[in-house]
């Protein structure tokens, strides 16, 4: 592909390390006018420190999105090409185990956030005739794992929100598509561990009927998760690159086997049958 970016500008979200921070550097590289953002300012000061224009923001404070924005329309003259909703973290826990704020939290930081970063980005896009908003979901926005209720939930109405979303801009310039990656080496396992102890804590595993899952749940979380068919971020910033640069974007972009698989089984597998699997999937992990 012809490498056309020159001057074009993008807000990365959720750089501080993992796909994120892939992207912004290999984008930057490309001639994009980035700005990474991230959550905590020692990150944006690394960040800026390493050549990159960076700005703090938080999914959970709609202050901190307006500001946010406001600094990328300073740094980029003025113009947003595209938007990259990426920056999320993951809760671990059996559905009755989490309380139900942090399932609001999870909600802020996953859903709502991008909800009203994406409604100010398209107040800016539109009056240009044109822009790009690609949304980073997961293989768990396609089928349901055990455990994984609260991030699973998140990511199954970002998939329904940005349907929705591309048939309503069909008409305005502005394209929208999903990157669904599956496992990619990043640091979410680790921040997951820490958002379970967070938000459920050590009684709340030992009180639960799910102690014994969670022991070895938790466990290969320490260990990174599951490793196999895992992919470096690059692999996902090669489908954001044609997301953003190729003349028609598409709907959607499934990265790694076990994603494209699961697609495919959940159109061509009754609910009991996907079920069945889906559980031995996950029994197979932690061995």
């Amino acid at each position: 592909m012809t490498d056309n970016s020159a001057q074009r500008a993008i807000l990365i979200t959720g750089c501080s390390t993992g796909i994120g921070y892939d992207a912004a550097h290999t984008l930057q590289k490309r001639g994009w006018c980035v700005v990474a953002a991230a959550r905590k300012a020692e990150d944006v000061e690394r960040l800026k420190n390493e050549g990159l224009n960076a700005v703090q923001l938080d999914y959970q404070s709609e202050e901190s999105i307006t500001k946010a924005l406001a600094q990328t329309l300073e740094l980029t003259g003025g113009r947003l090409d595209a938007l990259f909703n990426n920056g999320a973290y993951g809760l671990p826990g059996a559905i009755e185990d989490i309380p139900t704020e942090a399932l609001r939290r999870q909600f802020e930081a996953n859903f709502f956030g991008w909800h009203e970063l994406t409604r100010q980005a398209i107040a800016i896009m539109r009056p240009q005739g044109h822009g790009r908003i690609v949304q980073c979901s997961s293989v768990l926005g396609l089928v349901a794992m055990d455990f994984r209720g609260a991030y699973n939930a998140t990511k199954f109405a970002l998939e329904g929100y940005t349907d929705t979303l591309r048939l309503e801009l069909h008409t305005s310039g502005i394209q929208v598509s999903l990157i669904e990656p599956g496992p990619i080496a990043t640091e979410f396992s680790k921040n997951a561990i820490a958002a379970f102890y967070a938000e459920i804590g050590e009684k709340g595993r030992d009180a639960s009927a799910f102690k014994e899952n969670y022991r070895r749940r938790l466990a290969l979380l320490g260990k990174g998760g599951a490793t196999r068919f895992k992919l470096p971020p690059s692999a996902v910033t090669d489908k954001l690159i044609h997301a953003i640069e190729a003349p028609r974007a598409r709907a959607r972009y499934r990265v790694t086997f076990p994603t494209k698989l699961m697609a495919v089984l959940r159109r061509v597998l009754s609910t009991n049958a996907l079920d069945a699997f889906l559980r031995r999937a996950a029994n197979s992990e932690e061995r």
